[in-house]
């Protein structure tokens, strides 16, 4: 595999790059963001959302092409309503923002800068804020350094009782091997010199009381972020507990549009990701491992269908290795079809049943082995002895 590497503007190209382009096709690559990251930790060894995902591609376009659509995702308008609460919790210059601050961190902020880092635009100065704004020809690297930039010397300043507001900052964090960009919704300096994460949602909080399992994904692409603010304080000579691992979750109050926030501590979260990252393959292995002309293209033709066939985009995919889980179809746009490709192995059953049954990888080979009809092979005796254990329970229980 080439491992030289060229720059094409300010970017520079590697020969993972080449492979990973070639793998994509001839249409714009998807970007990573903190929900895909967050569900790649959550199962490190399916080596097939990996190269998909490292490479770009569109994965709810391909599952639909190819006859296994996904069921999940946002409708369009939950994501107009999502974008509009967004705009008004940061609305002149972060005004509302601040007041939560206020309110959570307990202290009398009287003022807050307000810098945005992706505007083109000069913006008119707020009260009590000020707007700071960046070029809209600016690459990723370009836009990673001037945040580290503007956030260390955030991070430099004498402590006081202001605070200072980031919004569309954009970090960096190192995924299988491959830098991935991030953008939280906002970083909040505060002032006793730590840095706050803070994640908008659009899902209600009625009564005090959210939807569980939507706060743990919240909490979990928070802690994302924070990971990657660290690894990016750290890099320009800073202690990374300067980030704190206390997010600001803001959602609206009840069924009306006012914002309400809390604190949301995601230590947990964050010893999880790092050990998940750690175990992930680095993308330039599996890469390699793959044929050369492999790829995944869906560059449409004239009546804007891909024009790759679903069998040969089924067979492409057949390539590389998944480990699909139950858990899959609530993160993963391909889980269908890795669901009835794992149709009849134990891995269809749980992570936990294929690590029980270790060296039983077929349905019907486990219930043989339970029945006693089939041999034990070599590392099978364990299992076995623990499903004939399973049956003889079953049928005591049954009797």
């Amino acid at each position: 595999m080439p491992d030289s590497t060229e720059f094409a503007g300010t970017e520079r190209v590697t020969g993972v790059d080449r492979w990973l382009r070639r793998l994509r096709g001839a249409v714009a690559p998807r970007r990573h963001n903190a929900r895909t990251i967050a569900a790649l930790t959550g199962n490190p060894g399916c080596h097939r959302r990996a190269v998909l995902d490292a490479a770009g591609v569109d994965k709810p376009r391909l599952a639909e092409h190819i006859g296994f659509p996904a069921r999940f995702g946002q409708s369009r308008f939950a994501i107009t309503r999502g974008n509009a609460f967004e705009a008004q919790v940061k609305a002149d210059g972060g005004a509302e923002l601040l007041r939560l601050l206020r309110e959570r961190l307990g202290r009398p902020i009287p003022y807050a800068s307000f810098t945005d880092l992706d505007d083109d635009q000069p913006a008119a100065t707020p009260e009590p804020a000020t707007t700071t704004d960046t070029g809209p020809d600016e690459s990723n690297e370009q836009r990673y350094e001037r945040s580290q930039r503007l956030l260390d010397e955030a991070a430099r300043e004498p402590a006081s009782g202001d605070a200072v507001i980031f919004d569309h900052p954009l970090l960096r964090l190192q995924v299988a091997g491959q830098p991935v960009y991030l953008e939280p919704d906002l970083i909040a300096f505060r002032v006793d010199g730590r840095f706050h994460v803070v994640e908008i949602k659009s899902f209600p909080v009625i009564d005090g009381q959210a939807d569980p399992s939507k706060v743990s994904a919240a909490a979990i692409q928070a802690a994302v972020y924070v990971l990657a603010m660290r690894q990016l304080l750290t890099d320009a000579g800073h202690d990374p507990e300067i980030v704190s691992h206390d997010v600001l979750l803001v959602c609206p109050r009840d069924f009306t549009n006012e914002p309400v926030a809390a604190l949301v501590d995601v230590r947990k979260q964050l010893s999880t990701l790092r050990r998940q990252l750690t175990r992930m393959a680095r993308v330039e292995e599996l890469v390699a491992a793959l044929p050369p002309d492999l790829t995944f293209d869906l560059a449409p033709g004239r009546d804007g269908q891909p024009t790759r066939s679903p069998a040969a985009l089924t067979t492409a995919l057949d390539v590389v290795e998944a480990r699909y889980a139950p858990e899959c179809l609530a993160s993963c746009e391909l889980a269908f079809y890795c669901r009835h490709e794992a149709r009849g192995h134990t891995g269809a059953l749980g992570r936990s049943v294929r690590e029980e049954l270790g060296g039983v990888e077929q349905v019907p080979t486990v219930l043989a082995l339970a029945s006693g009809e089939l041999a034990p092979a070599q590392g099978q005796a364990e299992a076995a002895a623990l499903l004939q254990t399973a049956a003889r329970l079953r049928a005591e229980a049954l009797s």
